[in-house]
């Protein structure tokens, strides 16, 4: 994939506001207790759901990061791509997940999105698409 193809659908360093069809996609914990980082502004401002720690919530979808390792994140990725592809009708602002409060890094955290590169609803962070797009996993 060349960087023109994916420009479009970069997720902005910071979110502020979603147009109507957007929903923001942040790293949660199981337990919905959304005190810190893009869990937070979830809860603030796009209506996460406090104990709620998986998907979708208001203008929000939950993706539990805090809970063990790479692997055992894998499964709720894989249930939010069933779940974007389900729902062409939403474009999902995926935040950089994982890598802030969780301490995963982006090279950890981008391969868990390869199925979602080609759905033109999903918009993931800079990092990723280039970590998607120069290893071509």
């Amino acid at each position: 994939m060349k960087t023109e193809d994916y420009q479009n659908r970069i997720t902005p360093q910071f979110v502020k506001t979603l147009a109507d069809n957007e929903i923001f996609v942040f790293g949660s914990n199981l337990a919905g207790m959304h005190g810190g980082g893009a869990a937070r502004i979830a809860l603030n401002q796009f209506g996460a759901i406090w104990g709620q720690g998986v998907g979708l919530q208001g203008k929000s979808y939950a993706i539990p990061t805090m809970h063990g390792g790479v692997n055992l994140i894998q499964p709720y990725v894989d249930e939010f791509i069933i779940f974007a592809e389900e729902h062409p009708e939403m474009h999902f602002l995926v935040t950089r997940i994982g890598c802030g409060i969780a301490g995963f890094k982006d090279e950890e955290i981008a391969p868990l999105f390869q199925r979602a590169v080609n759905l033109s609803n999903v918009s993931l962070p800079e990092t990723f698409w280039k970590l998607l797009t120069i290893n071509n996993l």
